[in-house]
């Protein structure tokens, strides 16, 4: 399938831009009085301009929010091997839209990132793309085979500086083989992710264990089948020192687990997809397959845990898991579709339904749990940075009171396996800037 320009790209090279921005009437991090943020050569040179002021481009914030550029620890951009479903490229206009400037694409491509000459090459397409900065993610074990420790040193010396390494889509299982891994993380200070899932427990599993599985005849997925390896890595993490970050936390005990790690100092964190804060098994009561995911959704418990653990810091970040399908994996049976859902352009609106809409939040929450700690965790320079002068100008424009509806159809990624379609959300990014260059501005679309 070829890919298809539904929208323009306006990025450029990932350098600072050159010239001046003028970001007009915008509040930061929805405080205070509107002001005017002027940009010089990609870094922000004056919060509060005088209305006079002109730049080589302006932007009309309208009175809306600006918050810092957001941070996804956990993408799946296909390429290479799947550009059917989705490319560096489209997957980038997506993550723009969304309001990203900064992406982690998963490992688990065709072939699987292993070698720093294709982190270097995922890196160098996404720097020519200029939309987000699209840090490439290393294997854990060779292949994604779980039998032998990658060069995580080549990786992490190279020119795409390679910072996380996961195997996710699958799990580490041997606790042997983990360890030596994080002896070895630990030792050059690079973050390990966790897919947590003890395979003997979910063998041809596609649901969540509990009564919609069995009332619908599907195969169940226990909840300690994710715990078990969250509670081992725990250990690790308590043994070896490294830093070990749990991927897509669904169940309530993995945050009761994480919540213990935390009150010990442990160096372990966590990501919770907006899927999994806003969605329950229910949703499997018609077999749409879209609904497929791994981990499951769970039920409405799991998702009031897991939204108080995001607010109390127990869960550290918002992780889209964005996994784009061609569309004849997903027009199929339930059980053999294969597990993924968008998440991109819909991440934001949805944490801010949940959080700032409902009063239990502010925007600082979600500058925190989408930009900061994300870039904390990675290590990633410029991103995730204060809203403040001589901070590099990663930064999107967020409408707090723009009623839209999703339409699958009209997404910039390749694909269009959103689970969302037809729901109508109220806060939409309007403009993304990374380095002074604006990567996604709704008037040009």
């Amino acid at each position: 399938m070829t890919s298809v320009n539904k929208y323009p790209v306006t990025g450029q090279l990932a350098h600072p831009g050159e010239g001046t921005l003028l970001i007009r009437n915008v509040c930061p991090y929805g405080e205070g009085e509107p002001v005017d943020v002027l940009v010089r050569n990609g870094v922000i040179e004056t919060l509060g301009a005088d209305k006079n002021t002109s730049a080589d481009r302006e932007i009309d914030g309208r009175g809306n929010v600006l918050l810092p550029g957001l941070v996804d620890m956990h993408v799946h951009l296909r390429e290479p091997g799947n550009e059917d479903a989705e490319t560096i490229e489209t997957g980038s206009r997506a993550a723009a839209r969304g309001g990203f400037t900064a992406v982690f694409t998963m490992a688990n491509t065709t072939p699987v990132t292993d070698s720093p000459m294709l982190a270097e090459a995922i890196w160098e397409k996404g720097q020519k793309c200029g939309l987000v900065d699209v840090h490439p993610v290393g294997a854990i074990t060779e292949g994604l085979r779980g039998e032998h420790i990658n060069e995580f040193g080549l990786m992490a010396a190279s020119g795409a500086r390679v910072r996380m390494f996961s195997d996710d889509g699958k799990c580490v299982q041997s606790a042997s083989l983990m360890r030596r891994a994080a002896q070895y993380a630990q030792g050059i200070n690079v973050l390990l992710a966790q897919h947590a899932q003890e395979a003997t427990l979910t063998s041809d599993a596609v649901a969540n264990e509990g009564v919609v599985a069995a009332e619908l005849g599907l195969e169940g997925w226990p909840r300690m089948a994710e715990e078990m390896i969250v509670a081992r890595d725990i250990l690790i993490a308590r043994d070896y020192g490294a830093r070990i970050h749990i991927c897509h936390a669904s169940t309530a005990g993995t945050a009761e687990l994480l919540k213990g790690a935390k009150a010990k100092g442990l160096p372990v964190s966590a990501e919770v997809t907006p899927h999994h804060l806003l969605l329950t098994d229910e949703r499997l009561r018609d077999y749409d397959s879209v609904n497929r995911v791994n981990p499951p959704l769970r039920t409405s418990n799991d998702v009031d845990v897991l939204r108080e653990a995001l607010l109390d810091g127990t869960i550290d970040v918002v992780a889209t898991d964005h996994a784009p399908h061609s569309a004849e994996f997903k027009a199929c049976e339930f059980e053999h579709a294969r597990p993924g859902m968008l998440g991109l352009e819909t991440a934001l609106a949805i944490v801010a339904e949940l959080f700032v809409c409902s009063g239990r939040a502010d925007w600082r929450f979600i500058a925190k749990v989408m930009s900061e700690r994300p870039a904390e965790i990675t290590q990633l320079p410029g991103h995730g940075r204060p809203i403040a002068e001589g901070e590099p100008a990663n930064l999107t424009i967020v409408d707090p009171h723009a009623p839209w509806i999703v339409e699958p159809e009209d997404s910039a990624s390749q694909s269009v396996n959103t689970p969302f379609g037809g729901m109508e959300f109220h806060t939409r990014v309007i403009a993304t800037v990374l380095r002074g260059v604006v990567t996604f501005d709704e008037t040009d679309n």
